[in-house]
This record gives structure tokens, C-alpha cells and sequence, in this order.
């Protein structure tokens, strides 16, 4: 039987999409590219924003037209959706056959084949009922040499803007001899990129029994293969310990790049989100890993627009980003529900007060992006090759550029030079910088 699995949302969700994915394939099922071919369709769901929630209602009743229409027999919904909205969503969209919650994942297999128990609609479990990923799972990788590799699930903190605790649950990390299996295995089939991922990476361990930390799973994943790039994304600034930083510049493989998204730095808008640090707090931070590693990388992401945020807020948050002179900045506007703390508080922020602010707060970033990328002209740097869209011209990504939400590297070939293939790693030589993407030539 055919399927089709359209996928929204973050890393994360690409990553239990590529198992659902890779667990259909292993009992039979043939994944296709188009819609139209597919007995049944699979729409893995976001819901972290309302532009978010938006967009995965869009694309289920795009895609429920198959079923009207075409060969489509059987319409799943996964993901953050149906647990955010549960039965509601039931009554909404009735072109759906079945809802699986993000604790329902390992259903797949019902879901697609009907079973009694998934014919009830909607397959909701506790998240925290779900086990952690073993190392053994398959799954259907979309890029072939670069790899998210999720080591834990849920969050235990209480952010007053955001809804993952309630969609995911608490903490789950996975045990380290998973993670090193599924890394084994990865690596194995030619991935040359391993993409650490959770709600909180920098917290990974401390549920365990015995306890263990982010550090000592780099120590020994950086061993497995030293041509394999290790990048760590959505660290957290109270959870990030020296020992890390430490780690990542004493490996070479372990990509001198750090996302940690830290929303605001004004300390009274950090204090009504229910982040418990100041903005001292994450000069000091940001100091010491530029002191551990001089060459490192920094990401973050911000919210504009909290309720409560002020002039004054604001202008603190520009002089932040000015100061630390972030590589890549993403900006977000305060997304509002009922169903989140920060609902409740007073003073909101109208949308277009907000949206000026990002915009202001973009503009600003995108003249630091462009002054810091003009710093690698004439470097040598290496290239991990993704695709070649025409003759000639390569697109890949520096160690400083993550996948999907950072910029690329576009590396041109001499005439008749050899065309290295998606997954080499070549070194180019920087020949032209722009705000967020490089222009390069190879050594």
C-alpha cells in the first residue's frame, strides 16, 4: 500500500516522522513522493504558535482533498496538533480518519492498517507513556548525510509563553548506549552530520538514574567518527555548563557552534516569562565561551512583544544583540492562546507594535550577520556539500551554518573540475559574503 507523510514543524518532529516513516517501510508499506499516489496520508502536525497551528490545518484539508478526489482511502493526523486540541479536533475536521497525539507515535502501524482500537478517532496517551527511542528503531532519513539525532523528549520547565510541557510532557532523556547505537548505525550508512536535538539538549541526563549530562554523551560520541560533524542545537543559558563548553572545544568534530535561545534580555521581561536569569547572567555566559572557544558560532532566538514589554524593553534587547554579536538571530512575535500562563498577564502588546519591533530588530541583526560573514573573506573553509541545483554550482554549509535555519555556502567550479557528490566536505575559499549566505570557490 502506498503512503505519503507531510511533515511541519521542527526538528524534532522530523525526526519522529522519519521513524513512523521508517517503521511503515519495514512492514511492507512504499513510501511516494506525490500525494495523489498514495493510498494513505500522513500529516506529522505543529501547534507551538498559531501561525504554526495555521499551517498544519492548511495542509490537512489541502491534502483531505486526495480522499475526495484521488486514490486516497485512509487521512492520519499526528503530532502537536490533535494533543494541543484533542477532541476538538475530531469535530473540525472530519475528513480525518484518525488522530494520533505525540504519545501515540509507536501507533502508526494501527493507524494505517485500522485496527479496532484506532478506529476510535483519536489515539491520545500520556506522553510520558511513551518510551524513549531505541537505538534500534528505523527510520527513513529525508537528508542522507545529515541526521537529527534526538536525545531526550519533554521538558520539565515552566516557560510562561510556551505549550511543550503540555504536548510533550516531562523530561524522557534517552539512555546514552541508545544514542551511541542509533550514532553507530547513522554513521554506518553515511551520514557526515549529527544534529544533537531536544526541547532542552543542555539538560539531557538528569533524569536518568544514574544521573549523566550533555558532556560526558559528547566524550563519547565525538570518538565514533572523526570525520562526522556533531552540532548541538536548542541549548538552554541555565543548563549550559562549562564542562560542555569545554567538550566542544576540545574535540575537533564537534562543531564550534552554539544555539541557545535565550527570548529576551531585558530582566523584567525575562521575569515574566519565567526565565530564571538576568541579562548579566548571559553576558557572563557568552563571555566564557567566547573565552573556551574563540572561534565559536552563536545562534539564538527571541520573542518580541511579550505582554509587558516596554520602549525601554526593547532598546535593552537591541543593545543585547549589538553587543554579543550573534552570527544567526531568529525572531519571533508573541504568539497568544488561552491555554498559555502568559495569556493572563496584563498589557499586551498590540500585533503591530510587535511586528515593528521585529522587523527593527531583524534589520539590526542582518547588518551584524553582514559585518561578521565579511570577516571569512579569503578564508579557507570546509563545505558539507547538499546539492547541486546546476552545472557547476555547488550548495552546502559551512560548520557554522545548521541545517534549515541558518544560511548556505555556495561553492562554484572551475570548468571542468571534478563535481564532489552530496555528503563530501571540500574546503572553499571565500570569495564573496553576504547577510546570511557565502560564496567560495574550491581550494
Amino acid at each position: 500500500m502506498p503512503f505519503y507523510m507531510h511533515n511541519l514543524g521542527c526538528a524534532r518532529n522530523q525526526v519522529d516522522s522519519e521513524v513512523m516513516r521508517g517503521r511503515l517501510e519495514r512492514a511492507g508499506y512504499a513510501f511516494v513522493e506525490e500525494p495523489a499516489a498514495a493510498d494513505v496520508i500522513i500529516v506529522n502536525t505543529c501547534s507551538f504558535i498559531e501561525s504554526a497551528a495555521e499551517e498544519s490545518i492548511d495542509a490537512i484539508l489541502e491534502l483531505a482533498l486526495h480522499k475526495a478526489r484521488g486514490s486516497c482511502q485512509r487521512l492520519i493526523v499526528a503530532g502537536c496538533l490533535p494533543e494541543r486540541y484533542r477532541q476538538d479536533l475530531t469535530r473540525a475536521l472530519p475528513e480525518v480518519d484518525v488522530f494520533l497525539g505525540t504519545g501515540a507515535y509507536d501507533r502508526i502501524l494501527d493507524a494505517v492498517r485500522g485496527v479496532a482500537e484506532a478506529r476510535s478517532g483519536c489515539l491520545l496517551p500520556d506522553p510520558d507513556s511513551i518510551r524513549p527511542q531505541s537505538g534500534e528503531a528505523p527510520r527513513a532519513l529525508v537528508n542522507p548525510h545529515s541526521a537529527y539525532l534526538k536525545i531526550a523528549e519533554g521538558c520539565d520547565r515552566h516557560c510562561t509563553y510556551c505549550i511543550i510541557p503540555k504536548l510533550r510532557g516531562r523530561q524522557k532523556s534517552r539512555p546514552p548506549a541508545a544514542i551511541l547505537a542509533e550514532a553507530r548505525r547513522l554513521v554506518h550508512s553515511g551520514v557526515r552530520e549529527l544534529v544533537l536535538v531536544a526541547q532542552d539538549t543542555t539538560h539531557y541526563g538528569s533524569d536518568l538514574s544514574p544521573p549523566t549530562d550533555l558532556a560526558a554523551l559528547l566524550q563519547e560520541l565525538a570518538p565514533l567518527a572523526e570525520n562526522t560533524w556533531i552540532r548541538l542545537l536548542y541549548g538552554h543559558p541555565e543548563s549550559l555548563d562549562t564542562a560542555v563548553i569545554k567538550t566542544i572545544a576540545s574535540h575537533g568534530n564537534i562543531c564550534s557552534y552554539l544555539d541557545i535561545p535565550i527570548q529576551h534580555a531585558s530582566d523584567e521581561v525575562l521575569r515574566r516569562m519565567g526565565r530564571r536569569y538576568v541579562g548579566k547572567d548571559l553576558r557572563l555566559l557568552f563571555d566564557r565561551i567566547r573565552s573556551t572557544i574563540p572561534d565559536v558560532a552563536l545562534r539564538t532566538t527571541l520573542i518580541v512583544g511579550f505582554p509587558g514589554e516596554t520602549d525601554s524593553d526593547f532598546a535593552i534587547l537591541m543593545d543585547f544583540i549589538q553587543a554579543v554579536g550573534f552570527n544567526h538571530v531568529g525572531v519571533f512575535t508573541y504568539s497568544d492562546a488561552a491555554d498559555l500562563t502568559s495569556h493572563r498577564l496584563p498589557d499586551h502588546v498590540a500585533p503591530a507594535v510587535a511586528k515593528r519591533r521585529r522587523d527593527r530588530l531583524m534589520r539590526r541583526q542582518q547588518e551584524i550577520s553582514r559585518r561578521i560573514n565579511a570577516g571569512f573573506l579569503g578564508q579557507a573553509l570546509p563545505v558539507l556539500i547538499e546539492e547541486q541545483p546546476e552545472p557547476g554550482l555547488l550548495v552546502g554549509r559551512t560548520p557554522f551554518q545548521a541545517p534549515e535555519v541558518d544560511g548556505v555556502t555556495y561553492v562554484h567550479l572551475p570548468a571542468q573540475a571534478p563535481e564532489p557528490p552530496p555528503g563530501a566536505i571540500v574546503t572553499a575559499c571565500i570569495t564573496d559574503a553576504m547577510e546570511y549566505d557565502l560564496v567560495g570557490k574550491p581550494v
